[in-house]
């Protein structure tokens, strides 16, 4: 997640390497929140036009016109140009993919999985453009969350999709031939978060996120060899943002 963090992405970049040194996988929630939503899914999609090969976006649960018209991203365009600026957007985030894997062992979405999800054949069959319904596979790819202490499918606190254990993880994993499930979705304090035995973690990467936590941003990093470490940056005292 950036949620118009616009000098935090810089800063993420910068740490990483711009394209095309370096390439990254996005994995949603460019916008909504923060300040400068429109910079931030601006500089995204320009470097995914010159650098297509370098640059990966997944679809959040905030690209989509009813959240953004409640958390911010519809105001500030607009405030700062229009609303038909808003509307071209929402109309490009409904062609945005919702998955990938990552070499064949990590899979990555923006939320976590679905009681609904067998095949990635059926990830593969959902139809773009479309917007993002309230239930069913594509929902849940992006709302999902993961929980402790549980195990099975459970009630989602957001109340929207679904919860679930770490059983499930590691059956998916298990019946999918895969490593590792990389998402985001939530505010983790160290900036990631590994669960159901490093069978999958949370990647955030907004720090002091929208100025009102303490947590670290990260990202993560994989070599050719697949071996995933993380790159975090720390989070700026209080103190120090309300000088800012």
């Amino acid at each position: 997640d950036i949620h118009g963090q616009y000098s935090d992405l810089l800063r993420l970049m910068e740490f990483g390497g711009f394209p095309p040194e370096s390439s990254y996988l996005f994995l949603g929630d460019y916008v909504d929140r923060g300040k400068q939503s429109i910079e931030t899914i601006c500089l995204l999609m320009a470097l995914k036009v010159k650098y297509p090969t370098r640059m990966y976006m997944l679809r959040g649960n905030h690209e989509c016109a009813s959240i953004t018209r409640i958390y911010g991203f519809y105001d500030e365009c607009k405030r700062r140009y229009s609303v038909k600026m808003w509307k071209l957007f929402t109309d490009v985030f409904n062609c945005f993919p919702v998955s990938a894997v990552v070499g064949g062992k990590i899979f990555c979405t923006h939320g976590g999985l679905s009681p609904e999800l067998i095949s990635m054949d059926q990830i593969r069959a959902l139809v773009r453009p479309s917007d993002v319904p309230d239930t069913g596979l594509f929902c849940d790819l992006l709302w999902s969350d993961p929980e402790k202490d549980m195990s099975g499918w459970g009630e989602n606190d957001r109340g929207v999709s679904w919860t679930f254990g770490a059983d499930i993880v590691e059956e998916f994993l298990d019946k999918q031939d895969l490593d590792l499930i990389a998402r985001a979705h939530q505010v983790v304090e160290d900036g990631y978060e590994f669960f159901a035995g490093r069978g999958l973690v949370t990647v955030f990467s907004a720090p002091n996120y929208c100025g009102e936590f303490d947590n670290a941003g990260a990202i993560m990093t994989v070599s050719s060899e697949f071996l995933c470490s993380f790159k975090v940056l720390k989070p700026v005292a209080a103190a120090a943002l309300r000088a800012l």
